[in-house]
């Protein structure tokens, strides 16, 4: 049974989930450390493998963003402490909740054929049953990854991409977009009518949308499930 967390590690926990509930992705461990007053990310990181140990958290090395949030961080909020009476009363609701999983059916899209819709018949893999509570919006489809273009937002090659059909975006979002007959994941950022999109690794260049291109959201990153083990 996972140890019940400390005030501090608490106060990270619930960054992580409201950051997840703002924009779909984890904060980075210098966010961290600026919103909670940490002398440096160090003290942030400190925090977060604390997390990990007991089991709250998973953390993808080399990702300022690597962090996801496992079924055991559902046994704590932002409530006061509980005691060990309390707490074995939530771990054993959470075990229930946990027994009735796999409620919602998703389909997986691998590559899309060029001109072809998102949800096109024949860009479906597979169709797969997941934990509805995974993701703070409900998401339409699952797009697998191709590349490390998001890397440091812990987003990589092979991972499905919880996504929400939308066709429109707030700046920082990550989403997913049709560029001409190429659909590609990003970091969506639009000043006045310039459009960019961002990765999120310096190996990689930003992408200006430029006039002559056809151009469209598809939806919006709602969460991720990784199908590789951690290294």
């Amino acid at each position: 049974m996972a140890s019940l967390l400390t005030e501090r590690q608490q106060q990270v926990l619930d960054l992580i989930r409201q950051a997840l509930a703002n924009t779909g992705f984890p904060p980075t461990r210098a966010e961290i450390a600026q919103t909670l007053g940490f002398k440096s990310a160090n003290a942030a990181e400190d925090h977060l493998r604390a997390l990990a140990k007991k089991g709250v958290i998973e953390l993808t090395a080399g990702a300022s963003r690597g962090i996801k949030l496992t079924d055991a961080a559902r046994l704590f909020d932002s409530e006061a402490e509980l005691d060990q009476n309390e707490y074995q009363a939530k771990e054993s609701k959470f075990l229930l909740t946990a027994a009735g999983l796999g409620q919602l059916i998703l389909p997986v899209i691998g590559r899309v054929a060029a001109g072809n819709p998102v949800l096109a018949v024949e860009n479906i893999e597979r169709e797969i049953n997941v934990d509805p509570a995974l993701f703070t919006q409900t998401p339409d489809y699952l797009l697998r990854v191709k590349g490390l273009s998001m890397r440091d937002a812990g987003i990589l090659d092979g991972d499905l991409l919880a996504v929400k059909r939308a066709s429109e975006a707030r700046n920082g979002q990550i989403v997913v977009a049709r560029i001409n007959d190429e659909v590609t994941v990003k970091r969506y950022n639009k000043r006045g009518s310039k459009i960019e999109l961002l990765p999120e690794n310096p190996d990689f260049e930003p992408i200006v949308i430029s006039a002559d291109q056809d151009f469209s959201l598809e939806g919006i990153a709602t969460g991720l499930i990784r199908t590789s083990a951690l290294h």
